[in-house]
């Protein structure tokens, strides 16, 4: 299962992944974080794998996660007019998924943020719910781009946010 979703922060492209990065403020926008850390390298590069954990109602998931591209490998080498890819794979029971974010320019307080995603799944339970579920992750990946926009552009932390 495949799907794209992007969105438009009124941020400089710099801001945007400066903000992203941080893995400070990670459960400010990211909705049922409990863990993020890396088990081998440094967050946010290339190589690093990470063990993390999200709480979705009554249900808990375990993943890795493993950054397989971050170009350039630090903001000051962008060209005015490139692109910055931050890739990942994240492998959890049943699942395998990668996401392929892009952020482009669009002006000088405007960034593009574009999101690739990419999901297959393993068992027999997995292999048939999984395709019935793309709209909800397609949402919930839409879900994630919206709060991270308005925490980035108004400080929004979603573990004020109601409901």
């Amino acid at each position: 299962m495949k799907y794209t979703v992007s969105i438009e922060i009124a941020l400089p492209r710099e801001r945007v992944v400066q903000l992203l990065a941080d893995p400070a403020h990670m459960s400010k926008w990211l909705r049922g974080l409990v863990l993020h850390e890396p088990l081998t390298g440094v967050h946010g590069q290339v190589g690093t794998e990470s063990r993390v954990v999200m709480q979705m109602g009554q249900q808990k998931m375990e993943a890795t996660e493993t950054i397989t591209r971050r170009e350039p490998a630090d903001l000051h080498g962008i060209p005015s007019d490139g692109v910055v890819h931050y890739e990942r794979e994240i492998v959890a029971k049943g699942m395998w998924s990668a996401a392929r974010e892009r952020f482009t320019q669009v002006g000088p307080e405007a960034t593009l943020w574009e999101s690739e995603n990419e999901y297959r799944f393993s068992g027999v339970l997995m292999r048939l719910v999984g395709p019935l579920m793309r709209g909800a992750f397609r949402k919930q990946s839409r879900q994630v781009m919206q709060d991270f926009k308005a925490f980035a552009e108004q400080g929004a932390d979603v573990r004020e946010a109601k409901g």
